[in-house]
């Protein structure tokens, strides 16, 4: 069984940042791949945390995210 994680808000917004760092906008393409594969084998919440990441993700790319601050999740 694995033990479940939770993950603050700003932990999401400081991976979101590091993917975007590393990869640019190739961050979207892989979160899309994640989201796919784990869809695939069946694990439907760890494909929309993914899911999750990548709409932060794109955020970040569209200047709309600050890489500090306030942030608010709907």
């Amino acid at each position: 069984m694995t033990p479940r994680v939770h993950i603050t808000v700003e932990d999401i917004r400081q991976i979101a940042w590091t993917m975007v760092d590393l990869h640019g906008p190739q961050a979207i393409g892989y979160a899309d791949e994640a989201v796919t594969d784990l869809d695939e084998q069946g694990q439907p919440e760890g494909a929309d945390a993914w899911r999750a990441l990548r709409s932060v993700m794109e955020d970040a790319l569209a200047g709309r995210l600050a890489r500090d601050g306030d942030i608010t999740v709907h």
